[in-house]
């Protein structure tokens, strides 16, 4: 089990440690939502941990297989709905892999990032529209 530990500063701005590391993250509101938009809200970090999940999964799987995949980046780009209620209502997700990732061992790679743990996390609700561009890397 990993704690978090989340101390409010005031003004609607947090401050995150991390338990094992004592790294930390400092959060603020978005400016839709009262905040300054001085720091990732929540719901960017959520954006963040989406993005950053299926990386790892996928680099993970790649490492084993022997697959490089250096160079590679995700973008996440989330979008909020108010109705019924506020949350995120989608994200959509690009990666952009090296060319030299053979095509036959392609789909296993992008099975791999649906095997990450934030977005099998998700309500059903929430839709995550994934693209895979190769030679972008």
């Amino acid at each position: 089990m990993v704690e978090i530990n989340v101390e409010y500063e005031g003004d609607l701005h947090c401050r995150l440690k991390h338990g094992p590391s004592g790294a930390e993250i400092v959060t603020d509101a978005p400016v839709d939502n009262e905040g300054k938009g001085e720091a990732f809200s929540p719901t960017d970090l959520l954006s963040a941990a989406l993005g950053s999940c299926m990386m790892t999964i996928m680099g993970i799987y790649a490492r084993r297989q022997q697959i490089d995949l250096s160079g590679s980046r995700v973008r996440v780009r989330k979008e909020m709905v108010a109705d019924p209620i506020r949350r995120v209502g989608r994200f959509e997700v690009l990666f952009d892999l090296p060319a030299h990732v053979d095509g036959a061992r392609r789909p296993a790679l992008e099975k791999a990032a649906h095997a990450c743990p934030v977005d099998r996390s998700l309500h059903p609700d929430v839709k995550v529209e994934i693209t895979f561009r190769y030679g972008a890397a």
